[in-house]
Protein backbone atom coordinates (compact mmCIF):
# COMPACT_ATOMS: atom_id res chain seq x y z
CA UNK A 1 0.00 0.00 0.00
CA UNK A 2 2.60 2.68 0.64
CA UNK A 3 3.95 2.17 -2.97
CA UNK A 4 1.13 4.55 -3.76
CA UNK A 5 2.17 7.45 -2.36
CA UNK A 6 5.35 7.53 -4.24
CA UNK A 7 3.47 9.90 -6.74
CA UNK A 8 2.23 12.44 -4.63
CA UNK A 9 6.19 12.64 -2.27
CA UNK A 10 7.51 13.10 -6.18
CA UNK A 11 5.14 15.68 -6.85
CA UNK A 12 5.80 17.53 -3.48
CA UNK A 13 9.60 17.40 -3.38
CA UNK A 14 9.44 18.70 -7.47
CA UNK A 15 7.03 21.82 -6.07
CA UNK A 16 9.32 22.41 -2.84
CA UNK A 17 12.48 22.23 -4.69
CA UNK A 18 10.72 24.90 -7.39
CA UNK A 19 9.96 27.12 -4.37
CA UNK A 20 13.76 26.88 -3.20
CA UNK A 21 15.41 27.23 -6.42
CA UNK A 22 12.72 30.52 -7.08
CA UNK A 23 14.14 32.09 -3.31
CA UNK A 24 17.34 30.89 -4.26
CA UNK A 25 17.69 33.36 -6.94
CA UNK A 26 16.51 35.95 -5.06
CA UNK A 27 19.03 38.40 -3.42
CA UNK A 28 20.28 37.43 -0.12
CA UNK A 29 18.82 40.60 1.18
CA UNK A 30 15.51 38.70 0.40
CA UNK A 31 15.96 35.23 1.52
CA UNK A 32 15.38 36.21 5.47
CA UNK A 33 18.88 33.98 6.61
CA UNK A 34 18.57 33.56 10.18
CA UNK A 35 20.14 31.51 12.82
CA UNK A 36 18.36 29.11 14.88
CA UNK A 37 19.27 27.68 18.79
CA UNK A 38 21.67 25.63 17.15
CA UNK A 39 23.71 28.14 15.41
CA UNK A 40 22.40 25.90 12.13
CA UNK A 41 21.15 28.91 9.07
CA UNK A 42 17.14 29.00 8.30
CA UNK A 43 15.80 30.92 5.05
CA UNK A 44 12.67 31.76 3.79
CA UNK A 45 12.99 28.70 1.52
CA UNK A 46 13.11 25.84 4.46
CA UNK A 47 9.84 27.62 5.91
CA UNK A 48 7.90 27.37 2.30
CA UNK A 49 9.34 23.86 1.26
CA UNK A 50 7.89 22.76 4.52
CA UNK A 51 4.52 24.40 4.64
CA UNK A 52 4.27 22.74 0.81
CA UNK A 53 5.03 19.39 1.84
CA UNK A 54 2.82 19.29 4.84
CA UNK A 55 0.48 20.52 2.42
CA UNK A 56 0.45 17.65 -0.11
CA UNK A 57 1.16 15.14 2.94
CA UNK A 58 -2.00 16.44 4.74
CA UNK A 59 -4.27 14.44 1.93
CA UNK A 60 -2.56 10.97 3.99
CA UNK A 61 -3.40 9.58 7.23
CA UNK A 62 0.15 9.56 8.23
CA UNK A 63 1.31 12.44 10.73
CA UNK A 64 4.38 14.14 9.85
CA UNK A 65 8.16 14.70 11.45
CA UNK A 66 10.44 17.36 9.88
CA UNK A 67 12.78 19.31 10.95
CA UNK A 68 10.75 22.99 10.84
CA UNK A 69 7.85 21.48 12.43
CA UNK A 70 6.68 20.87 15.89
CA UNK A 71 8.69 18.01 17.95
CA UNK A 72 6.00 15.56 19.33
CA UNK A 73 6.85 13.61 22.91
CA UNK A 74 8.13 10.41 21.94
CA UNK A 75 5.19 8.71 24.03
CA UNK A 76 3.21 9.79 21.46
CA UNK A 77 6.11 9.03 18.49
CA UNK A 78 6.18 5.99 18.88
CA UNK A 79 2.46 4.48 18.83
CA UNK A 80 2.40 5.73 15.52
CA UNK A 81 1.78 3.26 12.54
CA UNK A 82 3.94 4.93 10.32
CA UNK A 83 4.57 8.33 9.43
CA UNK A 84 6.40 11.23 7.01
CA UNK A 85 10.19 12.00 8.06
CA UNK A 86 11.02 15.20 6.23
CA UNK A 87 13.89 17.55 5.80
CA UNK A 88 12.42 19.96 3.74
CA UNK A 89 15.63 21.78 2.45
CA UNK A 90 19.16 19.82 3.66
CA UNK A 91 21.86 21.46 2.71
CA UNK A 92 21.19 25.22 3.97
CA UNK A 93 24.19 25.82 4.26
CA UNK A 94 25.20 25.14 1.10
CA UNK A 95 21.62 27.12 -0.07
CA UNK A 96 23.08 30.28 1.85
CA UNK A 97 26.58 29.48 0.10
CA UNK A 98 25.17 29.26 -3.19
CA UNK A 99 26.91 25.82 -4.26
CA UNK A 100 23.67 24.19 -5.56
CA UNK A 101 24.38 21.09 -2.77
CA UNK A 102 21.40 21.46 -1.26
CA UNK A 103 17.94 19.13 -1.11
CA UNK A 104 14.23 18.08 -0.65
CA UNK A 105 14.32 14.99 0.95
CA UNK A 106 11.10 13.03 2.68
CA UNK A 107 10.57 9.43 3.45
CA UNK A 108 7.67 7.21 4.48
CA UNK A 109 8.77 5.53 8.00
CA UNK A 110 7.07 2.21 9.04
CA UNK A 111 7.65 0.12 12.01
CA UNK A 112 9.57 -3.37 11.76
CA UNK A 113 8.36 -6.47 13.21
CA UNK A 114 9.22 -7.37 16.79
CA UNK A 115 11.46 -4.99 19.01
CA UNK A 116 15.48 -4.51 18.33
CA UNK A 117 18.23 -5.54 20.73
CA UNK A 118 17.59 -2.15 23.00
CA UNK A 119 13.95 -3.06 23.54
CA UNK A 120 12.42 -0.73 21.67
CA UNK A 121 10.38 -0.63 17.84
CA UNK A 122 12.48 -0.47 15.17
CA UNK A 123 11.89 1.64 12.40
CA UNK A 124 12.78 1.71 8.26
CA UNK A 125 13.08 4.27 5.39
CA UNK A 126 10.83 2.68 3.39
CA UNK A 127 9.45 4.92 0.60
CA UNK A 128 12.22 7.83 0.01
CA UNK A 129 12.35 10.92 -2.22
CA UNK A 130 15.60 12.95 -2.62
CA UNK A 131 15.21 15.68 -5.16
CA UNK A 132 17.76 18.20 -5.99
CA UNK A 133 16.16 21.69 -7.20
CA UNK A 134 19.66 23.22 -8.73
CA UNK A 135 20.58 20.40 -11.10
CA UNK A 136 17.49 18.33 -11.04
CA UNK A 137 18.64 15.50 -10.29
CA UNK A 138 15.73 13.03 -8.30
CA UNK A 139 16.46 9.80 -6.55
CA UNK A 140 14.07 7.89 -5.61
CA UNK A 141 11.98 4.28 -4.47
CA UNK A 142 9.40 2.92 -3.17
CA UNK A 143 11.11 0.28 -1.20
CA UNK A 144 12.07 -2.36 -3.91
CA UNK A 145 14.09 -0.80 -6.52
CA UNK A 146 16.40 2.70 -6.33
CA UNK A 147 15.91 4.93 -9.32
CA UNK A 148 18.04 8.53 -10.67
CA UNK A 149 16.29 10.59 -12.70
CA UNK A 150 16.53 14.33 -14.30
CA UNK A 151 13.88 16.33 -13.48
CA UNK A 152 13.00 19.04 -16.70
CA UNK A 153 11.48 22.43 -16.41
CA UNK A 154 10.26 21.05 -12.70
CA UNK A 155 8.07 18.32 -14.07
CA UNK A 156 9.12 15.85 -16.73
CA UNK A 157 10.75 13.15 -15.31
CA UNK A 158 13.26 11.60 -17.76
CA UNK A 159 16.60 9.46 -17.96
CA UNK A 160 15.23 7.33 -15.25
CA UNK A 161 17.94 4.71 -14.37
CA UNK A 162 18.29 1.51 -11.71
CA UNK A 163 20.90 1.69 -9.55
CA UNK A 164 23.71 1.04 -8.36
CA UNK A 165 25.63 2.20 -12.05
CA UNK A 166 28.81 1.00 -11.32
CA UNK A 167 32.09 1.82 -12.27
CA UNK A 168 34.74 -0.76 -11.49
CA UNK A 169 37.83 1.98 -13.21
CA UNK A 170 37.59 4.33 -11.17
CA UNK A 171 39.82 5.01 -8.06
CA UNK A 172 38.57 3.79 -4.55
CA UNK A 173 36.26 7.03 -3.69
CA UNK A 174 35.40 8.65 -0.24
CA UNK A 175 32.74 11.31 -0.06
CA UNK A 176 32.71 13.67 2.93
CA UNK A 177 31.12 17.11 4.20
CA UNK A 178 31.86 20.23 2.51
CA UNK A 179 30.91 22.14 5.59
CA UNK A 180 31.65 19.68 8.61
CA UNK A 181 34.75 18.17 7.55
CA UNK A 182 36.40 17.65 11.02
CA UNK A 183 39.77 15.99 12.38
CA UNK A 184 38.05 12.82 13.31
CA UNK A 185 36.90 12.16 10.07
CA UNK A 186 40.70 13.56 8.32
CA UNK A 187 41.85 10.76 10.56
CA UNK A 188 39.38 7.82 9.13
CA UNK A 189 40.39 8.75 6.13
CA UNK A 190 43.51 8.68 6.28
CA UNK A 191 43.72 5.24 7.47
CA UNK A 192 41.29 3.94 4.97
CA UNK A 193 44.90 5.10 2.67
CA UNK A 194 46.65 2.33 3.82
CA UNK A 195 44.48 0.00 2.10
CA UNK A 196 43.69 1.82 -0.69
CA UNK A 197 46.36 4.49 -1.57
CA UNK A 198 44.77 6.05 -5.01
CA UNK A 199 41.67 6.91 -2.59
CA UNK A 200 40.18 9.89 -4.39
CA UNK A 201 38.23 12.34 -1.73
CA UNK A 202 35.54 14.07 -2.82
CA UNK A 203 33.33 16.96 -0.55
CA UNK A 204 29.61 17.15 -1.29
CA UNK A 205 26.52 18.78 0.58
CA UNK A 206 23.54 18.00 1.72
CA UNK A 207 22.21 14.04 0.92
CA UNK A 208 23.95 13.64 -2.13
CA UNK A 209 27.01 12.53 -0.06
CA UNK A 210 24.70 9.20 0.66
CA UNK A 211 22.68 9.14 -3.14
CA UNK A 212 26.43 8.88 -4.64
CA UNK A 213 27.07 6.15 -2.78
CA UNK A 214 23.83 4.31 -3.23
CA UNK A 215 24.30 5.37 -7.32
CA UNK A 216 27.74 4.04 -7.46
CA UNK A 217 29.88 6.65 -7.95
CA UNK A 218 31.32 6.70 -4.44
CA UNK A 219 32.23 3.77 -2.08
CA UNK A 220 32.15 4.86 1.56
CA UNK A 221 30.65 7.82 3.14
CA UNK A 222 32.12 8.50 7.05
CA UNK A 223 30.13 10.66 8.62
CA UNK A 224 31.81 11.60 11.99
CA UNK A 225 29.66 14.35 13.11
CA UNK A 226 26.29 15.07 14.01
CA UNK A 227 23.36 14.72 11.73
CA UNK A 228 19.33 14.15 13.09
CA UNK A 229 17.28 11.36 11.96
CA UNK A 230 15.42 14.15 9.01
CA UNK A 231 19.19 13.97 7.13
CA UNK A 232 19.90 10.53 6.75
CA UNK A 233 15.74 9.19 6.43
CA UNK A 234 15.17 9.46 2.70
CA UNK A 235 18.20 8.93 1.47
CA UNK A 236 18.61 5.83 3.40
CA UNK A 237 15.59 4.38 1.78
CA UNK A 238 17.56 4.89 -1.54
CA UNK A 239 20.80 3.39 -0.56
CA UNK A 240 18.91 0.41 1.21
CA UNK A 241 17.05 -0.42 -2.37
CA UNK A 242 20.34 -0.01 -4.04
CA UNK A 243 21.80 -2.73 -1.72
CA UNK A 244 23.65 -0.69 0.33
CA UNK A 245 23.26 0.61 4.27
CA UNK A 246 23.77 3.45 6.74
CA UNK A 247 25.43 1.71 9.82
CA UNK A 248 26.30 3.20 13.26
CA UNK A 249 30.31 3.64 13.40
CA UNK A 250 30.17 2.30 16.68
CA UNK A 251 28.31 -1.11 16.38
CA UNK A 252 28.16 -1.59 12.40
CA UNK A 253 23.96 -1.81 13.34
CA UNK A 254 21.53 0.00 10.87
CA UNK A 255 20.49 3.39 11.71
CA UNK A 256 17.66 3.44 14.20
CA UNK A 257 14.88 6.00 13.54
CA UNK A 258 12.05 7.46 15.89
CA UNK A 259 14.26 7.33 18.90
CA UNK A 260 13.61 9.79 22.29
CA UNK A 261 16.98 11.53 21.05
CA UNK A 262 16.39 12.46 17.65
CA UNK A 263 20.27 12.77 17.04
CA UNK A 264 21.85 9.91 14.52
CA UNK A 265 25.15 8.30 16.17
CA UNK A 266 27.99 8.90 13.83
CA UNK A 267 28.02 6.52 11.24
CA UNK A 268 29.21 5.19 7.93
CA UNK A 269 27.59 4.77 4.52
CA UNK A 270 28.12 1.85 2.52
CA UNK A 271 27.39 0.24 -0.63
Amino acid sequence: MYKNYLDLVIRAALEAGAEELRIYNLPPSEQEVELKADHSPLTLADRHAHDIICQHLASTPFPILSEEGSKLPHEERVQWEAYWCVDPLDGTKEFVKHSGEFSVNIALMVPQDGVGESGERQWVPTLGVVFFPATGVLYYTAGDVAYRALVLDGTDITRIEPLPQRNDQRPYTVVASVSHMNAETEAYIDALRQEHPDLCLIQAGSSLKICRVAEGSADLYPRLGPTCEWDTAAAHAVVRAAGGDIVSHIDGLTLRYNKADLLNPYFIVKP
